[in-house]
């Protein structure tokens, strides 16, 4: 327990400004509320929590020494995690919520929120920052590891929710399909944006 107090403790802080804070998985889920309601969100939601909350666990029973020894896989993530936040963002700014055209009238699924942690550069900054920063190779590293996952699952299931309740309100807002058409085209903007850094640091490795 003393283990698991300190982890809260150290932790804490960190876990909720880190994913409080906007980023790609925001963007989503705001997105998604405006265009889908909260019900049909849900799932999505679901997957980025959970998601995100396995990749800290796996980060921290090693599978970031996978990368250590293969510094290319890293590379090959950073590519493919700019053309998928790409696409997003074009999905995003396409959005429709009419019935009409049913390929825009469908949310990412849990299994897609779940696996877009892998190659959002936001998740593994903070997975790997956290694993780094708030444990050490004690005996009990293990449950250090259990104590800090959770913490992150306890704390990203409000924050999403916070998430996905502003995009449900901005709904109400924005009632014409024009505003909510300059609306995604915004937020697919931001998301557009989000990978600038990311494209740098690929063309620094290429150079």
């Amino acid at each position: 327990m003393r283990v698991i107090y300190g982890i809260y403790l150290r932790s804490g802080p960190f876990c909720i400004v880190s994913i409080y804070t906007p980023g790609p998985n925001t963007v989503m889920v705001m997105s998604s509320g405006l265009n889908f309601g909260a019900r049909k969100t849900i799932p999505l939601m679901g997957g980025i929590c959970i998601g995100f909350t396995a990749m800290v666990f796996l980060v921290g029973v090693g599978f970031s020494s996978i990368f250590s020894t293969y510094p290319e896989l890293h590379f090959f993530i950073k590519c493919v995690g700019v053309v998928y936040l790409l696409y997003l963002a074009y999905l995003i700014a396409s959005s429709n919520d009419s019935v009409k055209d049913k390929k825009q009238s469908k949310p990412l699924s849990f299994v897609q929120g779940a696996l877009f942690q892998w190659v959002n550069v936001k998740a593994w900054v903070v997975a790997t920052g956290a694993v780094a920063a708030f444990t050490n190779g004690a005996e009990e590293f293990f449950v250090q590891i259990l104590a800090l996952t959770a913490i992150f699952f306890l704390v990203s299931f409000p924050s999403v929710a916070v998430w996905l309740l502003f995009g449900v309100l901005l709904k109400k807002l924005l009632g014409s399909p024009k505003t909510r058409k300059w609306f995604n085209m915004g937020m697919a903007t931001l998301l557009a944006l989000s990978v600038v850094p990311m494209v740098t640091e690929i063309l620094r490795e290429v150079a």
